[in-house]
């Protein structure tokens, strides 16, 4: 299979899975968009309503596992449209869940089925791109996730004030929909054309070769991951902390209306596609340690949250520009980690295995992050939740510096 290096059907396949991408992340975070206004709207509990996220989260991350797996044993292309056609079943049954206990178990469901995506997805790039055109390509489909965040804050003040809370899901449904058809139709012109099909075929005994064999990875790599693991919890906890709870934040300590409050939700996934760029050029141009760089980028992050916990209440716009600093930071950790790292395991035939499994971390420090923070200024008030997020992002910074050495001396292995 010939490797696609540039040109427009480059551009057009890094398009469709930003699309992709774009679809996932707009049916996946809606529900912890529309947190604020199901409270308002129904008089559910803070902590009851949060669970939906929480088991979200805790599904997620178990099937990013199974999906990593599959990844490098079925083809991509099938398990991204059963991912994108499941999350639209699903987005269209919450509207009619009569209580929080359904919407978490339906919410649950959608959580396993988005993870459907991401693996094979980081699989099929890597198969199909070079090396540069890789990065570019991690950085466009990343966007897709800064701009599927920012359609559902734009989008959820206006369903709130023209229709409700529901509309938000009917329209994720219909995208989810959609999305699912074109990737079948576009992805098979590009397998048939490029003879993709053919190497899906061969994958199997590949790792069944490579795994017991020269290809074996070195003992001196599980340490590393698990410190890599490690810092990648911390930043799903701080990225999908802040952003689910920043606008419940705004609302309680400044006293704005939710759906005001919801809107100001939309300069983090702004501010993300700024780190995304940032964090790309930075990595080009340093060594491509992607464990130092992110234990710097972790340590902006420690900074904007001591701002953040020394500043709160003054000022409703600091606030919300200090937080979309702070994700920012963490999609930057999140680009490195997440989709730099995957590639280096090409040689071991275990690519979407290690994408999933450590895709899966960002979301059991998600899960935690989800129902700790409500608890936490339930009980304690918002002072403690950034003290907290501190901590956590301090713990990231020293987790990456600490193994950032050793990594460089066995990546390359």
């Amino acid at each position: 299979m010939r490797k696609l290096t540039g040109g427009r059907q480059t551009s057009l396949m890094i398009l469709l899975c930003a699309a992709v991408y774009f679809a996932s992340y707009v049916s996946r975070i809606s529900f912890g968009a529309l947190i604020l206004e199901i409270i308002r709207a129904e008089g559910y509990p803070k902590p009851s309503v949060s669970l939906a996220v929480t088991v979200s989260s805790i599904t997620y991350g178990i099937g990013q596992l199974a999906s990593g797996w599959l990844g490098d044993r079925v083809s991509p292309r099938r398990l991204i449209f059963i991912g994108l056609l499941g999350s639209a079943g699903m987005n269209l049954l919450i509207p009619f869940c009569p209580g929080t206990g359904t919407m978490a178990a339906v919410w649950g469901v959608n959580g396993f089925l988005q993870a459907l995506l991401w693996p094979p997805l980081v699989k099929l790039m890597t198969d199909l791109f070079t090396e540069e055109v890789y990065r570019r390509a991690s950085v466009r489909v990343s966007w897709g996730s800064s701009l599927g965040t920012i359609a559902v804050y734009l989008t959820v003040p206006l369903c709130i004030l023209w229709s409700n809370w529901r509309s938000v899901f009917f329209l994720a449904a219909a995208l989810c929909a959609g999305m699912a058809a074109l990737w079948l139709v576009c992805s098979g012109i590009v397998e048939k054309r490029l003879g993709y099909r053919s190497v899906l075929q061969e994958t199997p005994r590949q790792v069944r070769s490579a795994l017991p064999g020269e290809g074996k990875m070195p003992a001196g790599m599980l340490p590393i991951l698990f410190g890599i693991m490690t810092a990648i919890v911390c930043q799903g906890a701080i990225r999908d902390g802040v952003t689910t709870w920043m606008p419940s934040f705004i609302a309680e300590t400044y006293h704005l209306g939710s759906t005001v409050s919801i809107l100001a939700g939309v300069i983090l996934p702004l501010f993300s596609i700024v780190c995304f760029q940032i964090a790309l050029r930075l990595y080009n141009r340093g060594n491509g340690n992607e464990l130092r760089l992110s234990g710097l980028i972790f340590s902006v992050g420690v900074a904007c949250a001591i701002c953040l916990r020394l500043t709160i209440s003054y000022h409703a716009a600091m606030s919300a520009a200090l937080s979309a600093v702070l994700t920012g930071c963490m999609h930057g950790v999140n680009l490195l980690l997440i989709c730099m790292i995957p590639p280096h395991f090409a040689k071991y035939g275990g690519v979407s295995t290690i994408s999933g499994m450590l895709n899966a971390c960002t979301y059991i420090g998600s899960a935690l992050s989800a129902c700790g923070s409500a608890y936490c200024s339930e009980r304690f008030g918002w002072n403690a939740v950034i003290l907290l997020w501190t901590i956590i992002t301090l713990l990231g910074a020293a987790v990456c510096l600490a193994f950032s050495r050793k990594w460089e001396a066995v990546r390359n292995q």
